[in-house]
């Protein structure tokens, strides 16, 4: 984005890192990570605002509204800001510490960069309004072409897009000057790549759920004519689960190989060359497919659809993203000429509308034409009982409980009998234990 000048203008630029894990310390520090060293050169000063809060973790940083001026002068004394004026530029807005820091820095303007796929879908929760009034622009990289992201869409902010290809040449620069550093295993023969996630974490499959999705790209690997596979694990993830992954791969006579590496997907990619990239909805596979043009694999999407709740669950977006274009073979947004509506762009913002209508009203006009034209092609993606709760079309697809007034009010009637029948089954008890007789 610097690179790109996408970002706004500054005397001087200091990197705030903040670790997100659960358990910090047991993770590699992002200042420790390959190629670390190479992008914060673009940087004037490295700070890490976890070691400031240490034991607390950074994303617990939620200071009191009173508390909040002596942040303030905490922050500008060890970073050594002074009294000059600040601007943020921040990814989750929506949740601490970014959110934090616009609060301590009460008045200063607010630019939010690309947050993955997530960045394409809905703003998750109610911002406070001084932390809305003063945010000016979007920035995010282009990892779907030509899509148009949904956040923040109510305060109708400037977006700034970065080309993939800038982001190819950061990429490059990392494997030229550190990433050869780090050995990766040499394979001679034609192999798949499996990016695993660590959908567990998330609530969203249990242990044994997510080894049998694993065993399924492992088993995609094996139908396409591979026979060598490198599984490349979430960083989050158990060595067991990996470990299983492997006994499992042998028994089906895959070769399996397990890299350890700490290089991002996308260097092991290029270095790696892999004839197919495999996963569920991981961002990798956008970066394989249209920064890298290595062919791509989703497994699992629809039934993870099926499973995933509630339905405002902000990885609904990269999870529909990854399907549709990899499983339904939906065509880019850049595909279509300026200003012409496509299927894509309209899927997104009408499932980011059932996802939080209340902040976006002004697309509900967009979602009832595409669920009026399109429901019956894309009826996975949607909840019958959300469109009956945001009375969207089709009305025969809402359920007919929902639909039926004589049928819902029987529903509730039979309710409040059967309350009626226990309460008073509950008190004739109490009543006899009184009157010292055996009910």
């Amino acid at each position: 984005m610097l690179d790109s000048n996408a970002l706004p203008p500054a005397d001087s630029r200091v990197l705030v890192l903040a670790n997100g894990s659960l358990a910090p310390e047991l993770t590699v520090p992002l200042d420790q990570a390959p190629g670390f060293s190479t992008l914060a050169s673009r940087f004037d000063k490295v700070v890490d605002l976890g070691a400031l809060t240490a034991p607390r973790r950074a994303g617990a940083l939620n200071p009191r509204g009173e508390d909040l001026v002596t942040f303030e002068r905490l922050l500008r004394k060890a970073w050594d800001l002074g009294a000059e004026r600040v601007s943020l530029v921040v990814e989750s807005i929506q949740v601490n510490p970014a959110q934090a820091l616009a609060r301590i820095f009460y008045d200063a303007p607010i630019y939010v960069h690309s947050d993955g796929l997530m960045s394409y879908g809905p703003t998750r929760n109610t911002l406070p309004r001084e932390i809305t009034q003063r945010i000016l622009g979007t920035c995010h990289v282009d990892l779907v072409p030509g899509l148009e992201p949904v956040l923040l869409h109510e305060l109708a902010p400037e977006r700034q897009v970065v080309p993939l290809s800038a982001l190819r040449t950061v990429f490059d620069e990392v494997e030229r000057n550190e990433a050869r550093a780090y050995d990766l295993p040499r394979i001679k023969e034609k192999h798949a790549l499996v990016l695993g996630q660590y959908l567990g974490a998330l609530g969203l499959l249990d242990d044994a759920e997510e080894l049998d999705l694993h065993l399924q790209m492992l088993q995609t690997a094996s139908d396409a004519g591979l026979t060598h596979v490198v599984f490349k694990p979430h960083p989050s993830s158990s060595p067991a689960a990996t470990y299983r992954l492997a006994v499992r791969a042998q028994e089906r006579g895959i070769t399996f190989t397990w890299l350890r590496s700490p290089l991002l997907a996308e260097t092991v990619i290029s270095q790696m060359q892999p004839e197919v990239v495999i996963s569920c909805f991981s961002t990798a596979l956008t970066t394989a497919k249209f920064m890298l043009d290595v062919p791509v694999i989703a497994i699992g999407t629809e039934s993870l659809l099926e499973k995933l709740a509630p339905f405002q669950n902000s990885n609904r977006i990269p999870l529909t993203l990854i399907r549709a274009l990899f499983v339904q073979n939906y065509p880019l947004p850049e595909q279509f000429p300026s200003g012409s509506p496509d299927r894509l762009n309209e899927l997104v913002k009408t499932i980011s509308y059932c996802m939080q209508a209340e902040q976006l009203p002004m697309l509900r006009q967009t979602a009832e034409a595409f669920l009026t034209s399109n429901y019956s092609q894309s009826s996975e993606y949607f909840k019958r009982r959300r469109l009956a709760a945001l009375d969207l079309p089709p009305r025969w697809a809402h359920p007919t409980s929902d639909r039926n007034p004589l049928i819902r009010l029987r529903r509730i009637a039979g309710s409040k009998v059967r309350g009626l029948r226990r309460r008073s089954a509950r008190a004739f008890t109490q009543v006899a234990k009184k009157l010292e007789v055996t009910v």
